[in-house]
């Protein structure tokens, strides 16, 4: 399937600025320290596999066209309300003593890019492969960039993969001006504004389409934060992924619902949630195969929100960077011996640690000394990170083709042992999980009949 023949070709490139230019594009938007961290981070990439409709007329030679032009007029929409989305990184560097600080510049960009490309490849080539094919890394542009590298991309790429008979829409979005929860409101806000009928005037005569949520951006007190760094890139470190092999698990609603009952009755409490659950049965089921030692550690890893975790909360729709670490080390042994639910249990005690003043507390000790995520995020030996979010509005996402068949990712920041959580399409509860192993824990993972009996068959 990653033949050249499953090569994806190019057919336009363009760049894309917000319909209406925002007063607020005129000005720097600076970056937080939040934000900061995630230099060294990939883009986010993920995307949507959607079918073509089967209607003859829909189908006919300018269905493309017409459905391109479309989405292109939406994204310019939608980035009059995400405006820094259309900008690009910039450093400004002061002496005495040397330091730098990065923010967003409208003003000299040439706006997101829009990607249209083709493949000689089907819906059913992608979804119906035991493993995620290889070419599904060339659905999404900025292929390996890192956040920093911001400077010189756009921080927001649309690539619209055409296929015989579907459609992929791979978006890719710079982690230093938003997380996985901002991604995913950029997403659903593009999605609505291509589906609205409803616009409003402004004073200028101009179109504006109104959000249902519209993205609170923050208003920053102190707006230059300086990295104490003699030069930029010495802050960022590349990571190349190995050779590993990726699949997708369908977990049912009632597979997780006694997934969940059955961890909190082994701890005789109802307080963790079907997530923690599914994620320490992952984390044993991955820790299994590795046939490690009892005695060495092993850690489960995931970011957390921290939108409602503060004091007080803030709304959902912040855009930006409000994540962090939360993670549980312990002895294999101790995973393994013990019944699923003790680990489900101390996923659960962390996330219950994971307060405003613990988040507050790393984000000093971090000011104080930055240093590299990149670094810390593989210093970790035997790890499962759980990344993405079930709870993410993903199928919620349409564009004319109905709902979409699947949900793929990218190249991004995948590891052995890095697991993320998507909703399943059937909706009720369901998760799929994308998994990425080297191949022989991958081998030893299918092999064991104890995971593959909770796995469903029908996964997307």
């Amino acid at each position: 399937m990653d033949s050249p023949s499953s090569e994806v070709r190019i057919v336009s490139k363009c760049f894309v600025k917000p319909k209406i230019i925002p007063e607020k594009w005129k000005e720097p938007y600076h970056l937080s320290p939040l934000d900061l961290v995630m230099l060294s981070m990939h883009y986010i990439q993920t995307g949507l596999l959607f079918l073509k409709p089967s209607d003859d007329a829909i189908r006919s030679k300018d269905f493309m066209e017409t459905w391109l032009q479309k989405l292109k007029d939406s994204l310019a929409a939608t980035l009059v309300h995400f405006y820094p989305l259309a900008g690009r990184l910039s450093t400004l560097t002061t002496d005495n003593p040397r330091s730098y600080s990065v923010f967003v510049d409208c003003n000299n960009s040439p706006g997101a890019g829009f990607i249209h490309a083709k493949a000689d490849l089907s819906v059913g080539d992608i979804v119906g492969s035991k493993y995620v094919p290889l070419v599904v890394q060339s659905f999404f542009d900025h292929h390996k960039a890192v956040a920093h590298d911001g400077h010189t991309m756009s921080l927001l790429s649309v690539k619209v993969t055409e296929l015989i008979d579907g459609v992929f829409i791979g978006m890719s979005m710079n982690h230093s001006i938003g997380d996985g929860s901002s991604f995913w409101q950029f997403f659903n806000s593009l999605s609505e504004i291509f589906n609205s009928q409803e616009e409003t005037i402004d004073n200028d005569n101009n179109k504006l389409f109104c959000l249902k949520n519209p993205p609170i951006f923050r208003e920053v007190s102190d707006p230059l934060y300086r990295f104490p760094f003699s030069e930029p890139d010495k802050s960022i470190t590349q990571f190349e992924s190995p050779v590993f092999k990726e699949r997708m698990f369908h977990f049912s609603s009632e597979t997780v619902r006694s997934l969940k009952l059955k961890a909190n009755q082994d701890c005789g409490t109802t307080k963790i949630s079907s997530l923690q659950s599914l994620t320490a049965f992952i984390w044993r089921s991955i820790t299994r195969a590795r046939r490690l030692p009892n005695d060495q550690e092993t850690t489960c890893r995931f970011a957390a929100d921290n939108r409602s975790r503060m004091d007080p909360p803030m709304p959902m729709n912040y855009f930006g960077v409000y994540i962090s670490l939360v993670k549980t080390t312990m002895k294999i042994g101790n995973v393994l011996e013990n019944e699923f639910g003790f680990a489900a249990l101390k996923l659960h005690q962390a996330v219950t640690e994971h307060t405003s003043e613990k988040i507050s507390s790393e984000m000093d000790r971090w000011l104080k000394s930055p240093t590299d995520l990149r670094s810390e995020l593989h210093s970790n030996p035997n790890l499962v990170h759980m990344g993405s979010s079930p709870r993410f509005n993903k199928y919620g996402c349409e564009f004319g083709m109905g709902k979409a068949v699947a949900i793929r990712s990218g190249y991004s920041s995948k590891y052995d042992g890095k697991v993320s959580a998507y909703p399943g399409r059937g909706g009720g509860g369901s998760i799929d999980l994308e998994v990425c192993l080297i191949p022989e824990f991958m081998e030893a993972l299918e092999s064991d009949q104890e995971f593959m009996s909770f796995v469903s068959s029908s996964s997307s």
